[in-house]
């Protein structure tokens, strides 16, 4: 695939980017033989609308794409990459129409549209090239497509392909690329280093539980990223029904998330200090799995009384939570694919998440605006505490009820950290049907707005 910008020195044809509005004061400007083109085309200025104009030899003299309107826009992520995606293989350059506001967000959702898992089967993604235009760092932008597609490849690869192990040789191979340093702590080891909850979850499995950690950088604030590795959910003894087992590849989603967001700090090398912690496991049965009535010590000391062996992602990230706030970081961010409820709260397209510090809340809402990368809040309720509380252990991974379960999960988890600041991502990474610049499958929830927010967050 192609997610990079043609070369300036490509011979590119010309493509006016045009409104539904200012199709007619467009026209005006134009020769008669072109205004009966348009017409005779069909072509409106809608979304998603091309059309070539042949020149007197025939060939192309120029395209058109459809912009439509500011209505319809607002309902687009990357309202221009639906022309990109009708536009025949060649290469473009944005001659007119596209607002300089806009340049950055449609520039991305264009590379983005060049995205195609094709591991297993041959795809066909866009194959129109577009010219950066100037003013736009196109070296970032391409810089966010590649995290991107790194995220979609992990989720989209099924567990039979990207278990433990595979999860740990992308990490491994990540920290190569970029001079990182790379550790694993698995199987019993993990007892005689105290993360007692990650091998519970994870002993049952054929592949060895692990906690993988990348450490990169050696001057500025520290940044520690949490994901969930949990390359496969059955639910455990809590054996989930088939139709909610389907999509238990991407429950990795959160560690291909951290993974995309470390690979774009990395390549655009942000003054920080930054730890990378994933525990990767698969939630299988057998006769060693965790049981329901259990109660875990995790490495924080807490016990947890297990009352569903499907809520297996917040007892892999406490542990690993408890291990990143030792570090007294400046920010701890945990991304994770962890609750129903919060699908139902806010849907797939928006990646809620939880923090107690309202002004890195506002910039990050801010930075989502921005990036094209949409975020919401959700409040760490105090009043909630008591029902993470069984009284027969320290914490309950699993309420009884159903009630406010993504803000419970935001909860236990938070019991982990301890004075550093602290966000929590509860994200879906996942698109249900192709998009213009999103193909189905996995997707990216929450880094480009995280990375957007970071130097105000952090003060960089």
């Amino acid at each position: 695939m192609t997610l990079s910008f043609a070369s300036p020195s490509d011979p590119s044809l010309p493509l006016h980017v045009i409104a539904q509005p200012d199709l007619d004061v467009w026209l005006a400007d134009q020769s008669e033989t072109v205004a009966n083109w348009i017409g005779a085309s069909g072509f409106t200025g809608a979304l998603g609308q091309v059309a070539l104009i042949p020149g007197r030899d025939g060939a192309p003299d120029f395209a058109v794409a459809g912009y439509g309107k500011a209505s319809g826009r607002a309902r687009k992520r990357f309202p221009l990459a639906g022309a990109a995606e009708a536009l025949p293989e060649g290469v473009y350059h944005i001659a007119s129409g596209l607002p300089e506001d806009a340049l950055h967000t449609e520039c991305l959702g264009w590379l983005l549209t060049g995205y195609a898992f094709d591991r297993y089967a041959k795809q066909s993604p866009a194959k129109a090239r577009l010219v950066a235009p100037e003013g736009v760092d196109a070296a970032r932008i391409e810089i966010l497509a590649q995290a991107e597609a790194l995220t979609r490849d992990l989720v989209n690869t099924p567990t039979a392909d990207m278990g433990p192990d595979q999860l740990q040789a992308t990490a491994e191979e990540l920290a190569q690329d970029f001079n990182a340093s790379c550790s694993v702590i698995r199987g019993d080891a993990l007892l005689e280093q105290n993360f007692p909850m990650i091998h519970a979850v994870g002993r049952a499995a054929a592949q060895e539980p692990r906690l993988i950690e990348m450490n990169w950088g050696s001057a500025g604030p520290k940044l520690t990223l949490v994901g969930k590795g949990v390359c496969f959910d059955t639910g455990g003894l809590n054996l989930k029904p088939g139709n909610s087992m389907a999509l238990m590849k991407k429950d990795m989603g959160g560690s291909a998330n951290v993974l995309g967001l470390a690979r774009m700090i990395m390549a655009l090398d942000l003054p920080l200090q930054l730890r990378v912690l994933i525990p990767a496991v698969e939630n299988s049965v057998a006769g060693n799995a965790f049981r329901p009535g259990d109660i875990l010590t995790s490495r924080k000391g807490l016990t947890v009384e297990i009352n569903n062996t499907d809520a297996e992602g917040r007892l892999v990230l406490a542990d690993a939570l408890a291990l990143a706030d030792e570090g007294a970081p400046d920010l701890v961010i945990s991304m994770a694919t962890l609750t129903g409820a919060a699908r139902v709260a806010v849907g797939g397209d928006l990646a809620p998440f939880y923090t107690d510090d309202d002004s890195a809340a506002d910039a990050l809402t801010r930075a989502g605006q921005q990036a094209a990368d949409p975020v919401w809040r959700m409040p760490f309720h105090e009043p909630y505490e008591a029902m993470i509380e069984p009284g027969i252990a320290d914490l309950d991974n699993a309420p009884s009820g159903g009630f406010a379960g993504s803000i419970t999960a935001a909860l236990f988890l938070r019991r982990f950290v301890g004075d550093s600041r602290y966000m929590h991502f509860d994200i879906y990474s996942w698109q249900p049907s192709k998009a213009p610049g999103r193909s189905k499958g996995g997707l990216g929830q929450g880094p480009r707005a995280l990375l957007t927010a970071l130097p105000e967050i952090l003060s960089l």
